[in-house]
């Protein structure tokens, strides 16, 4: 007997009367949609199937498994460190990928940071660095390697050839309205993130308004998804949740989140961006095996060192003065007391619509467009004083921008409770 012949329809109709899709099926359909044999609209029906019926453990892995066999896996092994990675499901002011990088290499592993660009609310780690002047996102593989080996850090774009299965499903899925299935969304990161070829994973789960995952429980689900398909493929993970009511730090933008970064790296920076930074860090150099403590390194300067020569590696300019935008507008306190709530969700499609993201993939950003707080959750406020001030070139966005913010703010007589940055960790 030969091997079983599957048809898309049938697919679709087991997945979606809740049925189990065998393991050669399941690679079937990855394969014949990555060569184009299965149309989008019966790619987008098996997708909303997933969303409402799941995959249980055993296809989840086969799914993220056939999705990495797409494409090519890195190896990293010929660099004389051990690579670690970190992944952040994306939030608002998070810029931490940016001081993270060049810490972890000072600490002495190697830290491939293979990113995106943003889309909708969330901002993209590459549009950040491309806001630095001459700055390359593109690195061939060689100088990939050759750059972990001699600096110890890259931020860079994915090639082409890594997990092509996902950038094809990845759009499907933002235009069908099945971005937030958990088992997608596990098998969407975790395909990338094997296929980097890192010995060791931390995931940043964001919870929260900004975030994708809006409840504790659904983080913590796609979280622990996502540490069993990392152990599965061998490779040591990690993850963290993290909260993501509130932005984080103070820059909400581009080259205003690199200017937030920079201050981090020079040893100030607002308090819960350091503490991200640190705790990861903590995560990834336990992972990479080395004894040492990323807070002594940070203040020795020594991540800063690594910081200008992994821009000057890539083109950039570490010592160019970063784009400002030509128009700000300044959103004062309508009471007095203490700032009880900053909602991320909020400021996120402000800062977008002052221009710092973009609507549709390809669509060019701002550079200097975003948003600069000058008051975060538990702090004292005046009436009529600064709360925040939004910078675009674009005057016109400034109307919808505000818009957003319509609510998000609040201002009470009783300073809220703090809530933890790091809610949960999730190991093995």
């Amino acid at each position: 007997m030969g091997p079983m012949t599957y048809n898309a329809v049938e697919t679709i109709t087991r997945k979606r009367d809740g049925g189990r899709l065998a393991d050669d099926q399941i690679r079937w359909l990855i394969d014949a949609y990555t060569r184009g044999d299965i149309a989008d609209e019966q790619m987008s029906a098996c997708a909303m199937a997933v969303f409402f019926q799941g995959l249980d453990d055993a296809e989840l892995a086969c799914w993220t498994r056939a999705m990495l066999d797409s494409g090519k896996r890195m190896d990293l092994s010929t660099t004389s460190r051990v690579a670690v990675d970190k992944h952040s499901t994306g939030g608002v002011g998070d810029k931490i990928t940016l001081p993270l990088a060049p810490l972890v290499a000072a600490c002495g592993a190697a830290v491939p940071q293979l990113s995106g660009r943003g889309l909708g609310h969330t901002g993209g780690t590459l549009d950040k660095m491309e806001s630095i002047p001459g700055w390359q996102a593109y690195l061939s593989d060689a100088a990939l390697l050759t750059q972990l080996e001699t600096v110890g850090a890259a931020i860079c774009a994915a090639g082409a050839d890594l997990a092509p299965a996902d950038k094809k499903l990845y759009a499907l899925r933002d235009v069908t309205g099945t971005i937030e299935a958990i088992p997608l969304i596990a098998s969407s990161i975790m395909s990338k993130k094997i296929a980097e070829g890192a010995a060791g994973l931390v995931l940043d789960v964001k919870v929260g308004t900004g975030a994708f995952m809006k409840t504790p429980e659904r983080a913590r689900e796609l979280a622990s998804r996502m540490v069993g398909l990392g152990q599965a493929a061998g490779v040591r993970t990690v993850a963290l949740l993290t909260d993501m009511n509130t932005p984080l730090g103070n820059a909400i933008g581009n080259a205003l989140e690199v200017g937030e970064a920079l201050e981090v790296l020079a040893g100030g920076g607002p308090d819960d961006v350091v503490e991200l930074t640190v705790t990861l860090a903590r995560e990834m150099v336990t992972l990479a095996g080395l004894d040492i403590d990323p807070a002594d390194v940070l203040a020795s300067g020594r991540a800063m060192d690594v910081w200008r020569r992994m821009v000057e590696a890539q083109g950039g300019d570490p010592a160019a003065p970063l784009p400002q935008a030509r128009f700000a507008e300044v959103v004062t306190a309508e009471s007095s007391g203490y700032l009880t709530r900053l909602d991320a969700l909020g400021v996120g499609v402000a800062s977008w619509r002052l221009g710092a993201g973009r609507a549709r993939q390809g669509e060019a950003v701002q550079a200097g467009a975003g948003i600069m707080l000058h008051a975060k959750p538990g702090d004292a406020v005046k009436s009529c004083e600064p709360l925040m001030t939004l910078y675009t070139d674009t005057p016109e966005r400034m109307e919808d921008a505000l818009a957003a913010l319509d609510g998000a703010v609040g201002i009470g007589p009783e300073p809220p409770t703090r809530t933890p940055l790091v809610l949960d960790r999730i190991e093995p």
